[in-house]
């Protein structure tokens, strides 16, 4: 057995990887459980684990610039529909996303997966180009925030970076910024707090209708694998790709067991009706197959605004062996 260090996300769909009840073949696994932002400071800048949750973005930018340190598998362990990502000063006048134009909207990063699918949204959907908007970057909650690749922004497009003091939640609280768009919300984002509100009123409605129209359903983060590693043992990407199946696959039955809810939520089982109305009963699938069409706007996107060097190849983010699979 190959003792490998794995750097996931404690989510339901990764769980039965981290307590073992599902496997990856011929590996003794060193598990940890980080958030998305120092797995993703790690990986890039250090190679510090063997297998771990990357951003789509960042593994897209790398991979146009042919110095990626992780192959992909597609296990598609979190996305999102950002909807919910744009916050708004409630005395800010901004009560739909054509307000955005000329105002100030603070971002923690560019290249943030959420922010690029937040930004084409908003051009493709309603017409608001980067350009339109002044952006202000730095840290949400604690200052000294950098981007974590360089950039190469777009003609017309600026960037202000704050303070050295400054954060963008308190730059939102004292209306220094009109909004704020980002996959992680600022502490003071509550429901006691009238002063901030979402941009769309009902933004599951919203997101309903953007995927009836589009079939998207955004991903936000890969599974790599360090290169060299995938080189040295070639069973070792569709060995990893099975367990994250596995492992999502022992999560979708359990939630789909509701005569005692497996998640600390009200509404669980109307919910999951209403997705799998929506969106099929693999509503959450992982592969190349039912995600191209995702890929392709992404990398799209990505190249239009200015982060990828050339428009990547969605096969070129993936280890070859994980593109197709056996049949019986």
């Amino acid at each position: 057995m190959m003792k490998l260090s794995v750097a996931i996300g404690d989510y339901d769909r990764n769980r039965p990887l981290i307590d073992g009840r599902a496997r990856i073949d011929g590996v003794e696994p060193i598990i940890m459980t980080l958030t998305p932002e120092e797995m993703f400071f790690r990986a890039m800048r250090h190679e510090a684990f063997d297998i771990c949750e990357l951003s789509l973005s960042s593994h897209t930018l790398r991979t146009s610039r042919g110095d990626a340190p992780y192959i992909a598998i597609p296990a598609f362990v979190s996305r999102a529909f950002r909807h919910t990502g744009i916050i708004v000063r409630s005395d800010s006048g901004i009560t739909e996303p054509a307000h955005l134009k000329g105002r100030r909207v603070g971002i923690p990063e560019w290249q943030l997966t959420a922010n690029v699918w937040i930004r084409a949204l908003l051009e493709d959907q309603y017409g608001v180009s980067p350009r339109d908007i002044e952006w202000v970057r730095g840290g949400l909650e604690e200052v000294g925030r950098v981007e974590k690749v360089k950039l190469d922004l777009p003609a017309g497009v600026k960037i202000e970076e704050i303070g050295p003091t400054d954060t963008l939640r308190d730059m939102l609280a004292d209306g220094r910024i009109d909004a704020f768009v980002g996959p992680r919300a600022p502490t003071t984002f509550v429901p006691s707090n009238a002063g901030l509100r979402w941009l769309f009123a009902d933004p599951t409605a919203e997101a309903i209708a953007y995927y009836e129209k589009t079939k998207i359903f955004p991903i936000m983060h890969v599974i790599g694998i360090r290169k060299a590693l995938a080189e040295q043992h070639p069973w070792l990407p569709m060995a990893v790709y099975k367990a994250f199946v596995q492992s999502k696959a022992i999560a979708i039955e359990h939630l789909s067991e509701t005569s005692a809810t497996k998640i600390t939520l009200p509404f669980v089982e109307e919910q999951l009706r209403r997705t799998i109305s929506l969106m099929g009963s693999d509503f959450w699938p992982y592969g190349l197959g039912p995600n191209r069409h995702v890929l392709e706007y992404f990398t799209a996107a990505h190249y239009r605004q200015g982060l990828s060097q050339r428009k990547v190849e969605v096969e070129e983010l993936f280890h070859p062996s994980t593109l197709e699979n056996y049949v019986i």
